[in-house]
């Protein structure tokens, strides 16, 4: 499986910044209204976290939620993950599955007000730093490290170092793409990498490769989400009912070890070109929140403010909230029980427990 790349286009962002619904409506809330529908789309990329996705859509749990509702759902496929990110932000999809990180960076920071309304999993595992010659991060000085810059991976790389008591200026990065960082592992010169499985799982295999940092290390900080176009949700309460319904079903059906968890696994394995083996090794190191409870309770607890204020901290010192932002408080993230970080003027970001929670509390 690809967890392709995913480090922010900063020119498709400027591009797009104030698209969307640039005239409409806002309400007291600050989200822009518009008119109520009945058939949104909802695009998703390969990667272990979002492989429940194209499943429901193949076993029919789409269709059965969408039809309580009295909507239809379609789910599409984007082979680049960035370009989902993209389209979304264009307006060209209702929803899409992606990280918390790259939600703040692409949409949030280009103007679109969006909603995460599931809070899927974590990668726990699944990002790493790998050194030849090295035992610990500390060993990392000073070396050049291969990784795919602006992304998640120099997320990790900066929260590892913090925790080495190094920083970001102790190493130069070498932005390598991530299907070529296996290949740039192999060459003798090249002894330090970060990556995300299933190149984590490869480079660990080269002849002196250790393993010195992992996302399992920072949990709940690298996020995958469902995002949401806030105005189209608050439109359309019922599409964030039947998604909500449509994954957790999914969850509880791909948790189970019976054959239907192993036939609904098996068949998320083949949609992403992998074996089942090889897709139950992706979710050892993916934290799937497989119960609504659970996701909701992160969702409203101060930890998700925590992490989402490191996130928010590393991508306006990347410069990733554009050239107009002058302050890493210039884009508003809102959480649950009316807590903000950032301008609570300019809210383009919200973190939005009720359709978890309805969800735990089997009211969709």
């Amino acid at each position: 499986m690809n967890r392709t790349f995913r480090a922010l286009a900063l020119g498709a962002v400027l591009a797009l910044a104030g698209c969307g619904h640039a005239g409409s409506p806002v309400g007291a809330d600050g989200i822009p209204t518009e008119a109520p529908k009945k058939e949104f789309t909802i695009g998703w990329s390969i990667y272990a976290g979002w492989m429940p996705w194209p499943y429901a859509q193949e076993a029919g749990i789409v269709k059965k939620w969408a039809d309580k509702y009295g909507i239809t759902i379609k789910l599409v496929q984007v082979n680049d993950y960035v370009e989902s990110v993209n389209q979304y932000t264009a307006g060209k999809l209702d929803g899409v599955v992606a990280t918390s990180m790259d939600t703040l960076t692409i949409p949030a920071a280009g103007g679109k007000d969006t909603t995460i309304a599931i809070l899927g999993d974590y990668s726990d595992g699944n990002d790493g730093v790998v050194l030849k010659n090295g035992t610990k991060l500390a060993d990392i000085k000073g070396r050049s490290v291969n990784l795919v810059e602006l992304s998640v991976s120099q997320y990790l790389l900066a929260r590892g170092l913090e925790q080495a008591g190094l920083k970001l200026s102790d190493v130069k990065t070498v932005n390598t793409g991530d299907a070529d960082i296996v290949g740039a592992f192999a060459a003798p010169q090249v002894t330090a990498v970060v990556t995300w499985n299933p190149q984590l799982s490869e480079v660990r295999k080269a002849p002196g490769a250790t393993l010195v940092f992992d996302s399992h290390q920072i949990p709940n900080e690298i996020l995958d989400c469902l995002a949401v176009s806030s105005a189209t949700l608050k439109a359309n309460p019922a599409l964030g009912k039947a998604l909500a319904g449509i994954w957790y079903e999914t969850m509880a059906v791909m948790h189970k070890d019976d054959a239907a968890g192993r036939a609904a696994r098996a068949a998320m394995a083949r949609a992403a070109g992998t074996t089942p083996a090889g897709f139950d090794a992706q979710l050892a190191t993916t934290h799937l929140y497989y119960s609504a409870a659970d996701a909701a309770r992160l969702a409203k607890s101060g930890e998700l403010v925590t992490v989402t204020d490191r996130v928010r901290r590393f991508s306006y010192a990347k410069g990733l909230f554009g050239p107009a932002a002058t302050t890493v408080d210039a884009i508003g993230i809102a959480f649950s029980g009316g807590k903000t970080l950032g301008d609570p003027g300019n809210v383009k970001l919200r973190f939005d427990p009720a359709y978890m929670q309805a969800a735990a509390d089997n009211a969709l």
